[in-house]
Parts: structure tokens; C-alpha cells; sequence
């Protein structure tokens, strides 16, 4: 055997393994990345549990949009304790957006087998069943399009919350980032800017119709009330005392 042939033997085996090496970091790299981003925010749910957040995915992304048209535009958000936050909009919130908030684990099985017949029957996203857990993972760490893979990495984070978090921690989180209106962030910005008091001093009704705007705050801020806000708040409000809170 020639001296060439074997060098070419070496080559084509150096070659071989370098093309598995490739694949295999082809195959690892995607999963690897995954699990970081897991872990950063796993990392970043614990902190959460300790430390209250400044502000969120959502806010950055209004307050982008904001600047956009007025590079002064600043957000309406001030953080108040959950002890400063009135039980009428705590319960007018959990009534409207998560009945079964103290029971589930996170996720509501039920509203979102619901949620995907509907979006089966329209052939595109159009509700999403999302929990108080759930819409709370979404506005620290997500965006509000509608897909299925955004909807796994929201489950995901929810049940880290879950996990990590007491539901009157998450509660207490989701009240003071959840926005009102354009660029109304938080319960006591939200009093104030539609009510002119403070979170803590909240009444029956209005609570009722700040929860009933959560789905599309921008508009309703718009708008102002409409018949079915004042019929939905109206209905919410009977509810109230068959809330439970944590």
C-alpha cells in the first residue's frame, strides 16, 4: 500500500469524525440553548418571589411604542403592597380572568381544551385560556402574539411560578404589572387614572369595571364604558363575595 493511499485513508477518517462531531453539535446545540433559557427563567421567577420586578416585557414593549411617537412618553405604574391593594379588585379579578385561581396548579386544563376547540373551529388563534399564572408569566417574559410554541414557553413559566411562588405572591405581582390602558401598568396607576384615588380605596363597582377592561385595556381606555363593560361589571360585581382570595 502506497504512502499516498494511506494519507488519503487518514483524511477521509479525519473528515468522518469531523462531520460527526458537526452533527452532533447540530443536534445538542437547539436542546442546549432551550435549557438555558429554562434556566434563566427559572432563575429570574425566584428572584421575583423576593424582589418585585420594575418592569416587565410588556412595559418595555408599550413604553418602546410610546417613545416612538413621543420620545418623553413615560408609564403610568407605581407598585403598592398587596395589603394596599383594594379585596374588591382582588376578588373582581379572580372572578373575571380565573375562577379556579386557588384550586388549579397554574394551568386550567378545562379553558384550554376550550380554548383550542375554538381555535380549531376558526383555524387560527383567537383565545388562549389562560390563567392569573399564566397571563402573568406572559407579561414578565413574553409578547402578545398568539402562537402555540408561545403559549408551551407561558405553561412552562407558569408552573415554575407556581412552584416557586405563593399564589398571594403571584397575585399580588400580577395586580401591580397588568395594564390598564396604554402605558397604565399596575393597579394604583390604574385608580388613579381613571378614578382619581388610590388602590386601597377601590369600590364594588369600580373594581368591577377596571377587571372587565383586562382583556383589552387599550381599548376600553379609548372607548370609555361601553354597554357591555357596564353589563359585564354589573355581573361581576354580584360575584364578588363568592370569590376566594389567598
Amino acid at each position: 500500500m502506497s504512502t499516498t493511499t494511506i494519507t488519503m485513508g487518514k483524511t477521509r477518517k479525519v473528515a468522518a469524525k469531523s462531520s460527526r462531531r458537526w452533527l452532533k453539535w447540530l443536534i445538542l446545540g437547539p436542546i442546549l440553548l432551550v435549557l438555558l433559557v429554562q434556566l434563566y427563567f427559572f432563575a429570574m421567577v425566584c428572584w421575583y418571589a423576593v424582589f418585585n420586578p420594575s418592569s416587565t416585557s410588556f412595559m418595555r414593549q408599550q413604553l418602546a411604542a410610546l417613545q416612538e411617537k413621543n420620545p418623553k412618553a413615560q408609564l403610568k405604574h407605581q407598585w403598592v403592597p398587596y395589603e394596599r391593594i383594594s379585596d374588591n379588585l382582588k376578588r373582581a379579578v379572580v372572578v373575571s380572568e380565573d375562577s379556579g385561581f386557588i384550586e388549579h396548579g397554574g394551568v386550567d386544563w378545562e379553558a384550554l381544551e376550550k380554548a383550542y376547540d375554538k381555535n380549531k373551529r376558526r383555524s387560527k388563534v383567537v383565545g388562549g385560556g389562560s390563567t392569573i399564572t399564566q397571563q402573568l408569566a406572559k407579561n414578565l417574559f413574553l409578547s402578545g402574539s398568539r402562537s402555540y410554541l408561545r403559549k408551551g414557553q407561558e405553561m412552562i413559566i407558569a408552573f415554575m411560578l407556581e412552584t416557586v411562588m405563593p399564589k398571594r405572591r403571584i397575585l399580588e405581582i400580577y395586580l401591580n404589572v397588568v395594564e390598564f390602558g396604554r402605558g397604565v401598568f399596575g393597579a394604583e396607576a390604574a385608580a388613579r387614572y381613571y378614578y382619581r384615588t388610590s388602590a386601597a380605596n377601590l369600590g364594588p363597582a369600580q373594581a368591577a369595571r377596571l377587571a372587565v377592561m383586562l382583556p383589552n385595556p387599550r381599548y376600553y381606555d379609548k372607548r370609555g364604558v361601553t354597554n357591555y363593560l357596564a353589563r359585564r361589571a354589573n355581573a361581576i360585581q354580584r360575584q364578588l363575595r363568592f370569590a376566594e382570595l389567598p
